[in-house]
C-alpha cells in the first residue's frame, strides 16, 4: 500500500513543473527558472488540505514576482521599446484557428518569440488572470502601457502560432473554438487560449 508521501509525489512533481514553466516563460532562462521554482517548491508545507489551494496560488504568485524581479532590467528596456512600438494588426489569416496538433513546445516557442514586456503583460493578464492594477504594479508600469503591451503580445502570439502550424491556416469557421490538444499545457493556459486567443 502506498504511503501518503508516495501518493503526493506526482502532484508535487507537477506543481514544481508548472512553477518552473511560468518562471521560464517570464524569464526565458532555464537556470534562473529552475532556481526560482526549486526555492518556492521547497517551501511547501504539509499543512491541512484546507489551505492547499490557497498555498498553491500563493506559490504561483511568488514565482511570478521572483521571475519578474530576476529580469527587472531587461523588463525596463523592453517597456521602453513597447512605448514607441505601434500596435499593428496581426498577419494571421482571418479564418485561422489553432490546430489540433499544437503542442506545449509550440506554445512555448510562440511565447518566447515575443519581446519580454508584451510577453509578461500577456502572461499575467490573459493566461494568469491577474487584474490590471496588480499587473501594472508587478510590471512597474502605467496601466495604459500594460494594456498596449497586452495587445501587442496577443497579436504576436497569434501570428507566431499561425506560423508554427501551417495546417491550421484557413480552418473552417465552425472550428474556431476547438482546441483538442495542447499537450500537457496547464488548464489555465488552455482556458485562456480558448477564450482570449481563438474565439472570435
Amino acid at each position: 500500500m502506498k504511503t501518503e508521501a508516495a501518493k503526493n509525489t506526482p502532484d508535487r512533481n507537477q506543481i514544481a513543473a508548472d512553477l518552473y514553466w511560468i518562471a521560464f516563460l517570464l524569464t526565458g532562462r532555464h537556470d534562473v527558472s529552475i532556481d526560482i521554482a526549486a526555492d518556492v517548491a521547497a517551501s511547501e508545507d504539509e499543512g491541512a488540505s484546507f489551505f492547499t489551494d490557497w498555498m498553491r496560488g500563493w506559490r504561483r504568485r511568488l514565482v511570478i514576482a521572483k521571475a519578474l524581479g530576476a529580469v527587472h532590467d531587461e523588463l525596463v528596456d523592453s517597456a521602453r521599446r513597447t512605448e514607441i512600438a505601434q500596435v499593428g494588426s496581426s498577419a494571421t489569416p482571418s479564418k485561422w484557428s489553432l490546430g489540433p496538433n499544437t503542442t506545449k513546445a509550440d506554445l512555448e516557442r510562440a511565447l518566447l518569440a515575443i519581446d519580454l514586456f508584451p510577453r509578461a503583460a500577456l502572461l499575467l493578464l490573459v493566461f494568469e488572470g491577474v487584474r490590471m492594477a496588480d499587473a501594472a504594479t508587478l510590471l512597474d508600469a502605467k496601466p495604459d502601457l500594460v494594456k498596449k503591451a497586452q495587445a501587442i503580445g496577443l497579436s504576436e502570439l497569434t501570428a507566431n502560432l499561425a506560423a508554427t502550424d501551417p495546417s491550421a491556416v484557413s480552418s473552417p469557421p465552425e472550428r474556431k473554438c476547438n482546441i483538442r490538444r495542447l499537450a500537457e499545457a496547464p488548464k489555465k493556459f488552455l482556458d485562456s487560449m480558448r477564450t482570449a486567443l481563438v474565439c472570435p
